[in-house]
């Protein structure tokens, strides 16, 4: 019985021993992985952390982009931006083949009227054909009156005395390729009765104003022009007032087209073809 009894203590001891070590062993490991669970954190929170070289980096960039970013900004709220004016759209008076533009800012009337003449005795529109030039100032489009102020000119295109404008604003210059390259002025009025008295008070100055588009300089031989009278004549089954020189040439002419258009020019030719376009562009309308 006693031999039974301590073989039965013996085994309970091993028993209790072995479940001692497998407990510590599981303690142990439980305690390694509780360690490394921690160290990953702490790891995971050193890389997170504002303080780390690598998270200080990724601010560094990011603030330097910002501050890029704010300086890009900046620089197109405060910067002008050039545009181009865009004048008032207009239709062309009759059909131009062929139109062109002349920068005239800071030109003087007679820079003006030269380069104008140049265009003209250069102009490569076909025979029988109208080159529409527009001169512009500062890239926008010099209209009836910018026009005559740039020349300085004596046409006053509005009743002083009602405050009526007469001529209307949208006008056309240029060259028609007829007989020869003929210079040309389309003007339009309100009616031809308003603006009679107008033109013939322009007669005095037109000369003087118009002589350098029409290529005829002022000079002893020419000077008598300035203070010659304009008479009248018939152009195309049409009233007009004519300059003629010492010769019976016509110098320069201007012609009641119709109710409300003037044309003025220096040859029959010319005259010509911007009626033949002005009664096309009625039929048209």
């Amino acid at each position: 019985m006693e031999n039974d009894t301590e073989a039965k203590n013996k085994l309970v001891q091993t028993y209790a021993e072995d479940m001692a070590g497998v407990i510590e062993n599981d303690t142990s490991g439980l305690v390694k992985k509780i360690i490394h669970g921690e160290e990953e954190a702490e790891k995971e929170k050193r890389e997170l952390s504002p303080q780390s070289k690598k998270n200080k980096l990724f601010m560094l960039l990011s603030m330097l982009l910002f501050t890029i970013a704010l300086a890009v900004l900046s620089f197109f709220f405060k910067t002008d931006v050039k545009t181009v004016e865009i004048g008032n759209q207009f239709t062309p008076i009759i059909f131009n083949d062929k139109s062109s533009f002349v920068e005239v800012a800071g030109f003087s009337k007679d820079e003006i009227s030269q380069t104008i003449l140049n265009k003209v005795k250069g102009t490569e529109v076909k025979v029988g054909g109208i080159e529409g030039i527009y001169i512009t100032e500062n890239k926008k489009i010099a209209e009836l009156r910018k026009f005559i102020a740039l020349l300085s000119g004596n046409l006053a295109p509005d009743d002083t005395h009602g405050g009526i404008s007469l001529v209307n604003d949208n006008f056309l210059m240029g060259v028609v390729n007829s007989e020869a390259k003929d210079f040309f002025i389309l003007l339009k009025v309100r009616t031809l009765s308003d603006v009679f008295s107008l033109l013939h008070n322009w007669e005095n100055k037109m000369f003087l104003d118009l002589h350098g588009f029409f290529g005829v300089p002022i000079s002893p031989t020419t000077k008598y022009l300035l203070t010659a009278d304009f008479e009248d004549g018939v152009i195309e089954n049409k009233n007009a007032r004519i300059l003629y020189d010492r010769d019976r040439k016509i110098v320069m002419m201007y012609i009641f087209a119709d109710d409300t258009s003037i044309v003025v020019t220096n040859t029959k030719s010319a005259a010509r073809e911007i009626m033949l376009r002005l009664s096309g562009s009625q039929i048209k309308k």
